[in-house]
């Protein structure tokens, strides 16, 4: 496995050292931001599939995943592969549900709770977790259970 490239786009080094990257479906298939992931988590609010490993979030723009707790389990799933693969997480814009997934993913990383957002805007985008209900997803998630 080869990981991503620190400074590929999208790619968030999270402070464990693993690196998941970040991406909007709306620039393209993944093949034109090469290489391809090793997996995927797709967060809209239709059936997303890829041609590699994959899992689809339910997840309408602007608002929460419609199960949470499905949310959370493919969530960790992507955090415990980014030990050893390249872990791609997306949706439309990449901005918003990729942005609110990524700071739970840092969560996982060890991040506390209430500095996740910020600490995703700062690593990956400025605009990231767009609403107030994403930044409430984000502090309050149990991730542990």
């Amino acid at each position: 496995m080869t990981p991503w490239s620190p400074d590929g786009e999208g790619v968030v080094g999270l402070p464990s050292g693993r690196r998941v990257r970040g991406r909007g479906l709306a620039r393209g298939p993944a093949e034109a931001a090469a290489p391809a992931p090793d997996f995927g988590v797709y967060l809209t609010a239709r059936v997303h599939e890829e041609r590699w490993p994959s899992r689809w979030i339910a997840w309408p723009d602007f608002r929460l995943p419609r199960d949470p707790a499905v949310a959370i389990a493919v969530l960790r799933e992507a955090y415990d592969r980014s030990a050893t693969e390249r872990v791609e997480v997306a949706c439309d814009g990449g901005t918003g549900r990729t942005g609110t997934a990524l700071a739970l993913l840092a969560r996982l990383d060890g991040v506390p709770a209430d500095e996740a957002v910020a600490w995703v805007r700062r690593h990956y985008r400025p605009r990231a977790v767009e609403t107030p209900w994403q930044s409430r997803f984000v502090r309050t998630a149990r991730l542990n259970g």
